[in-house]
């Protein structure tokens, strides 16, 4: 699925099941909580933190997913094609970082 049609199936899925969007403050806090929750499993299984056991059944990509579908809400009400912004910000950080990354000790 391309962005452009994941962008067009959520826009379906929103206004045949889910009614209508929220508004954009609250897919923004709504986004912001769903980061946190990719958060805390990553802090848990990949960090220093122990994982509770409450949170070993929780599905990493199902979380990341549920991040994606919130921001393509936000796209799709404020008029943004993240197929477009995605390619302009692929060029961005090529030109920015054509030899910055290869040239950080840190990352040798």
């Amino acid at each position: 699925m391309t962005l452009r049609e994941a962008q067009d199936t959520v826009d379906a899925w929103i206004k045949t099941i889910g009614v209508r969007y929220f508004n954009e403050l609250t897919n923004m806090a709504m986004l912001s909580e769903e980061v946190g929750e990719v958060a805390r499993i990553i802090a848990r299984r990949y960090g220093e933190q122990s994982e509770k056991e409450s949170d070993k059944d929780k599905d990493l990509g199902d979380e990341m997913a549920d991040v994606l579908w919130v921001l393509i809400c936000l796209a799709n009400q404020t008029g943004v094609d993240l197929t477009a912004a995605f390619q302009k910000n692929l060029e961005k950080k090529t030109s920015r970082d054509a030899s910055r990354h290869l040239e950080n000790e840190k990352l040798r």
